[in-house]
């Protein structure tokens, strides 16, 4: 089959969750035998002479990559090609018509947006999205609001407005100070609502035309059932790893006399790392040590807030980066439980899997996709979201019941293989293939 993936953004300049997860499965069926190639988003401040798009067709790791560049400044419109861009609409449409793919497969949304499901449908491509956030319902993605706090669901237009106005310091000032006044204030910017009424019909009416919208949590699946997507589209599909064997002497960890407490992930505000130093601190246990693995200077305030919370504790540091599968199973050998304090919903975080494979303990926030992944007591706990408190006590359990590590330490929930998430994959794209000519194409 010759498929094409479609992805905000794509190693080696960008390396987050989807990006990976997109990669390995771009060359998990390469090595298939189907012919693959990938579209994304290099840049976004600069494109063609003319101001319109311009693109690039490179290769990494052995697998064809089409770099889109264009500038978000010179868009006719910018609010609108937030959620439909027409020139990737356009040159996507093209190009389908010279490259003739089998099918498209779309992660996320983000500045691809919904014109590549648009682009597919006029040629007449099944079509299939991974939903591996929240793009498709908030423009900021995660559905957390820009005065820090989570959006309430179903999403309201009138809610995202007033979130939108108040990634404005002055803005959210006013609404901390006169909240009922601001929210009614911005239920009657009628233009404003009505753009994003206009967004959220558009991407709505996307993925109801689209053949397939895979999600890695039933989470994520019952959040856009009530965004109006028909549930029969939509199918659960946990995501796999891509991990070596690991065998007794690799998941051994060193004993110690100490509690050894992890973060493995982005410094960054939505991941809650503040939530797990507040926790700490309220232990005076010297027993108590906290790895932060991460890197620290993408986000130099929040970074800068972190030390600030830390202070003098010795026992809170921050642990640096690790690289490849040996450094992170070495990393996750120094840690007795990890802990995944994100402040948003999450989807399926591919750090509690990572976890479960190195048998280490996983310490969660109770909601999102990170709730159905922790089973208490089988290889996890869980704690009230933002409740520095309540994860104090869950340490502080740690360090006095001496048998507790070693009850959470003993099951483990099963984790897929890389090679078991392409097969499920390839499965899918066959089934939507064999029907397509009786949706047209």
């Amino acid at each position: 089959m010759r498929i094409v993936i479609a992805i905000h953004h794509f190693p080696p300049t960008y390396t987050a969750g989807a990006e990976w997860q997109a990669f390995r499965l771009a060359r998990g069926l390469i090595a298939r035998g189907h012919d693959v190639r990938v579209i994304t988003i290099e840049h976004v401040d600069r494109g063609a002479a003319d101001g319109t798009l311009a693109w690039e067709d490179t290769t990494y790791q052995g697998v064809p990559v089409r770099r889109l560049a264009f500038d978000l400044a010179r868009v006719p419109d910018r609010d609108g090609f937030e959620f439909r861009n027409l020139w990737i609409r356009d040159h996507l449409e093209a190009w389908f018509r010279e490259l003739r793919p089998d099918l498209v497969h779309l992660y996320s949304g983000y500045l691809m947006t919904g014109a590549v499901l648009e682009a597919a449908e006029s040629v007449g491509l099944p079509r299939m999205v991974n939903a591996v956030d929240f793009w498709f319902l908030c423009r900021r993605i995660t559905l957390l609001r820009s005065d820090g706090r989570v959006s309430e669901l179903p999403v309201r237009p009138e809610a995202c407005v007033q979130c939108l106005a108040e990634e404005q310091r002055r803005n959210r000032f006013l609404g901390r100070l006169l909240p009922g006044l601001m929210r009614r204030y911005y239920a009657g910017q009628t233009a404003a609502v009505a753009r994003i009424v206009e967004r959220m019909t558009y991407l709505r009416e996307r993925l109801n035309a689209t053949d397939l919208v895979l999600v890695n949590s039933e989470f994520l699946r019952e959040t856009y059932i009530q965004f109006g997507v028909s549930p029969e589209r939509i199918v659960f599909l946990r995501q796999g790893l891509d991990l070596p064997a690991l065998d007794p002497v690799v998941l051994a960890k060193p004993p110690a006399d100490e509690l050894r407490v992890g973060y493995f992930g982005q410094i960054a505000p939505q991941k809650g790392i503040h939530v797990l130093i507040e926790a700490a601190r309220r232990v005076t246990d010297p027993r108590l040590r906290v790895l932060i693995y991460g890197d620290a200077t993408r986000f130099p305030e929040y970074t800068a807030q972190l030390k600030r919370l830390i202070g003098s504790d010795a026992r809170i540091t921050f642990a640096g980066t690790y690289r490849g599968q040996a450094e992170q199973a070495q990393a996750l050998r120094t840690v007795d439980v990890l802990v995944v304090p994100s402040v948003w919903y999450e989807n399926s975080p591919n750090v509690i899997l990572e976890a479960y494979a190195h048998h280490t303990p996983v310490l969660a926030a109770d909601w999102g996709g990170m709730a159905e992944m922790v089973e208490p007591g089988r290889g996890g706990l869980k704690y009230p979201p933002g409740d520095a408190a309540a994860l104090a006590s869950l340490f502080e359990r740690l360090l006095t019941e001496p048998d507790l590590l070693a009850q959470l330490g003993r099951d483990f929930p099963s984790v897929k293989t890389l090679d078991q998430e392409v097969e499920e994959t390839e499965a899918i794209y066959r089934q939507l293939a064999a029907v397509a000519p009786a949706s047209g194409a």
